[in-house]
């Protein structure tokens, strides 16, 4: 190993090591005074609910735990968005569970807290996966009312998605283990069965406090609203259960029933481990997001056996396309080609050097064609992405990289087969459409503590943002000395590269985690799983093209 190497280790365990120290911190939830209360109550936490719901020893993967991440200082913050979500076994069955995290403004909803959910509701109609809702929630959260109540992707969109997941067979599970209020009261009962935990669970369109203040009655909680009176008397709920544990396992007797599922059918055998080490991934990526570096050498540490067949594997190399398998699933890997490659040159066409990370017209080319043998034969996408966009330039431009652009941009777009994401470095710009970003709905995405997105990088946005900036100032007559330049470049490039952050796009959503390279195979693997369970329906066609 190099001196490079050792350097690229030390950073990007540092990076991991990191991921893990604010992911201890995200799961203390509201912080550690709360949970202690919560306890007091004869309550389990959220993440205490789900770690007793989940088959013991069995593999989960966690939704947007950064959700929130920064956000809301104003108003005491809201770890995790109030709610953790996780794909995992439940009576060996793959499930997505919802849990309201009540020691974070009692489980009240900000506007990330409805996002994180419909994206957790989401997952389960893609993958037409059971959804269990463990539901401890004091409802909206008023000071942020307007931004979370009346638009289409807010509160009521989970009600609606309800009825929707209801006519599609997909089972839907709910247990009210604390306060279920006003318009949060129409989840567990738009649920297909519904549990309530006695003396701790709630569920009433109005509390006691406002029935007084409506009508002048005078009713405590427990008898508006609690087990009792929703299993003996409304039929509201369908099993009253003793306490949170209680709850748990009844749900797990009920999932244990459910029927098999029908199959999409994709190829899986045994799995293999790489024959190369995952863990020499932390030396090869470089330290520096500019840096070239052989994605060839990542992916073999990802992929079973370390085998990979690469598609055109001498044609449009700044884009490797090819077939593996990853935990015995076959996939297609579409991922970005980070160093220096040069072309075979021709008479008519002679040999040019290209950039690694960049899409060039041969390579959109081949990855438009690759994706769309993948959807013929039924063969699940992963892209890696490493991307600082498309090439630019007249040559480029005369060639019509917009055309080929626009080819792959479809093909991803109009893609049948589950597609999963992974930003491993730089994620910039209409690369990051191309390679399946947020907005070109992947079953899963997730980034590296490595990643970068963002329109361009700090430093490329920084210089275009300072010149504008110091042509504002000198139309108002200030003169702009080399000092003053520098300190406005470094004011603006601090502020853009927290905006670039992984952090940034995960307290937001854009990303569904933040992983740790090596629990790569993981998730895509749980993700492919999921995906099994949903037969695809659509037949693969990209429409009219520009050829």
């Amino acid at each position: 190993m190099d001196l490079t190497f050792n350097k690229n280790e030390d950073h990007n365990k540092l990076l991991a090591s990191d991921l893990r120290r604010r992911l201890a911190k995200v799961k203390l939830g509201g912080g550690q005074k709360r949970i202690d209360k919560h306890h007091e109550k004869g309550k389990l936490t959220a993440r205490e609910r789900i770690e007793f719901l989940l088959d013991k020893n069995s593999k989960s993967i966690e939704i947007g735990a950064f959700a929130g991440e920064d956000m809301y200082a104003e108003h005491g913050g809201c770890p995790s968005g109030g709610v953790v979500v996780k794909i995992g076994y439940v009576s060996k069955r793959l499930c997505v569970v919802v849990a309201n995290d009540a020691t974070v403004k009692a489980g009240a909803w900000f506007p990330i807290t409805g996002k994180k959910n419909l994206r957790a509701q989401e997952i389960a109609i893609e993958n037409k996966l059971p959804i269990i809702y463990l539901v401890d929630s004091a409802g909206v959260y008023l000071p942020m009312q307007d931004e979370i109540f009346p638009d289409k992707e807010h509160f009521g969109r989970i009600f609606r998605n309800n009825a929707v997941m209801s006519s599609m067979g997909i089972t839907q599970i709910a247990a009210v283990m604390g306060s279920c209020v006003a318009g949060g009261a129409y989840l567990p009962i738009m649920s297909d069965e519904a549990l309530i935990v006695d003396k701790t669970g709630s569920i009433f369109l109005a509390g006691s406090y406002l029935v007084k203040a409506a009508i002048g009655e005078n009713i405590d909680n427990e008898t508006l609203g609690g087990a009792t009176t929703h299993c003996e008397i409304s039929g509201v709920t369908d099993y009253k259960a003793k306490d949170d544990k209680d709850a748990l396992t009844k749900i797990r007797s009920l999932v244990d029933k459910i029927g098999d599922a029908d199959a999409a059918g994709f190829n899986r055998k045994e799995a293999a481990e790489p024959k190369k080490d995952p863990e020499e991934i932390f030396g090869i990526l470089p330290k520096a997001r500019h840096e070239q570096y052989d994605m060839l050498e990542i992916i073999e540490r990802l992929v079973d056996d370390s085998s990979f067949e690469q598609y055109k594997e001498g044609y449009g190399q700044t884009i490797l396309t090819g077939y593996a398998r990853i935990d015995g699933w076959a996939v297609g890997i579409v991922a970005n080609q980070r160093k220096l490659v040069k072309t075979k040159g021709s008479k008519s066409k002679p040999a040019e050097m290209q950039f690694g990370g960049v899409i060039y017209n041969d390579s959109a080319d081949k990855a438009t064609r690759f994706i769309a043998n993948c959807n013929q034969k039924k063969i699940p996408l992963v892209f890696l992405q490493d991307v600082t966009g498309f090439m630019v330039g007249s040559k480029s431009e005369h060639s019509g990289i917009i055309k080929d652009g626009a080819k792959m941009v479809n093909a991803v777009s109009n893609s049948v087969v589950p597609k999963f994401t992974i930003v491993i470095g730089n994620s910039y710009g209409a690369g990051n459409y191309a390679m399946c970003g947020k907005a070109y709905d992947p079953r899963l995405i997730a980034s590296w503590p490595s990643a970068e997105l963002a329109v361009m990088s700090g430093n490329s946005a920084a210089k275009v943002l300072l010149q504008i900036e110091t042509a504002a100032l000198k139309k108002k007559g200030e003169t702009i000395t080399p000092e003053k330049e520098e300190e406005l470049f470094q004011k603006i490039k601090s502020k853009y590269d927290n905006q670039i952050s992984p952090y940034y796009a995960a307290a937001r959503i854009w990303v569904d985690a933040i992983i740790n390279p090596l629990d790569t195979r993981t998730w895509i693997s749980i993700g492919i799983e999921a995906a099994n369970n949903a037969p695809i329906e659509k037949q693969f066609n990209m429409g009219v093209l520009q050829v």
